[in-house]
């Protein structure tokens, strides 16, 4: 049999994954999908990189035997692993730069979540490094704008908004090729409860004064007046202190102006603090929408069809043996 063969299951020398460990995740991730996600190598990749969350957040908790890569080192395995991406090994430098250039183009939307008295904004502090941002994720194929903030502060917090959601409140900023909107849902109690719903995306959940936000400078926009990492904050501040301004109710009565940040959930094996119950996301997503100007690196190799056919009869005919 040429092409997908089976092979042990145990780890390879150095911690790397067994054929037949990268042939599962090929079978599931990247031959098992709708072919319209098999038309360019921005759908491909995404994939691949839903693999790569795959394996990273599941096989290697369960095996800690199994090395960790970066998604540059996980794509390089499956392309030279998989027999339908093999072909492609000699481009992937192009392919892999044709991608990250694409994620960054690809829209964006989520939500400013405000407490009753106007005065906080509930932060996300990603699993790697110590920038916060407002839960916001890519939008997928097809979706709405509204959907998709839905759906990723739904994940990064375990907060549903859809019946506090407007959806003619908004914010939008232009960050380079990308657009990102925050729907502001105003009015949550401080006390609810919050966990993000995806493993190894967010290590703390917390609310932070939104006078602990501003600038520490002109020159340096990046941090606040407190110390934190605010890069996708900032450019919303001025905006959202007009809608406050705006829409604030006359009853709104102001909290003690003395507490600063909140906490209210962060990850163990991160902090060391407290935190709940997170659900494994185990399925791929559906792949982030494609309606951007194609361009950059390598695009002459931007649409092109798998031939799966051989690929399916070798591993059929492989695991019936």
């Amino acid at each position: 049999m040429s092409g997908l063969h089976r092979s042990s299951s145990a780890p390879l020398k150095n911690g790397l994954p067994p054929q037949e460990l990268l042939d599962d995740l090929c079978s599931r991730f990247v031959l098992n999908v709708p072919k319209e996600d098999q038309q360019s190598f921005e759908r491909i990749l995404f994939l691949v990189e839903y693999a790569h969350w795959f394996y990273e957040d599941n096989t290697v908790e369960k095996n800690p035997s199994l090395k960790s890569f970066t998604l540059k080192e996980f794509t390089s395995l499956m392309f030279n692993s998989c027999e339908v991406l093999k072909p492609y090994v000699p481009h992937i430098d192009d392919i892999f730069k044709d991608f990250t250039s694409y994620k960054v183009r690809v829209p964006v939307t989520g939500a400013i979540i405000l407490d009753k008295a106007y005065e906080r904004c509930l932060l996300v502090k990603g699993w790697k490094g110590t920038s916060w941002s407002f839960p916001r994720g890519k939008k997928n194929k097809d979706e709405e704008d509204h959907a998709c903030a839905i759906r990723e502060v739904l994940e990064e917090t375990g907060f549903d908004v859809s019946e506090l959601l407007d959806k003619d409140e908004y914010l939008e900023v232009i960050f380079g090729q990308q657009r990102v909107r925050l729907y502001i849902i105003a009015g949550v109690s401080d006390d609810t409860s919050f966990a993000p719903q995806t493993k190894k995306e967010i290590s703390e959940i917390a609310w932070h004064r939104l006078d602990d936000l501003q600038p520490a400078s002109d020159e340096v926009i990046s941090r606040s007046v407190t110390g934190l990492k605010l890069y996708m904050v900032t450019p919303f501040l001025k905006s959202l202190k007009t809608w406050i301004a705006k829409h604030t109710p006359a009853t709104v009565s102001k909290s003690d102006a003395s507490r600063r940040g909140l906490s209210v959930w962060k990850a163990k094996n991160n902090s060391g603090g407290s935190s709940s119950a997170m659900v494994d996301i185990q399925q791929p997503k559906i792949a982030p929408d494609t309606h951007v100007t194609e361009k950059g690196p390598g695009k002459t190799l931007k649409n092109f069809n798998f031939d799966t056919s051989s690929i399916f009869r070798a591993m059929e005919s492989g695991f019936s043996a």
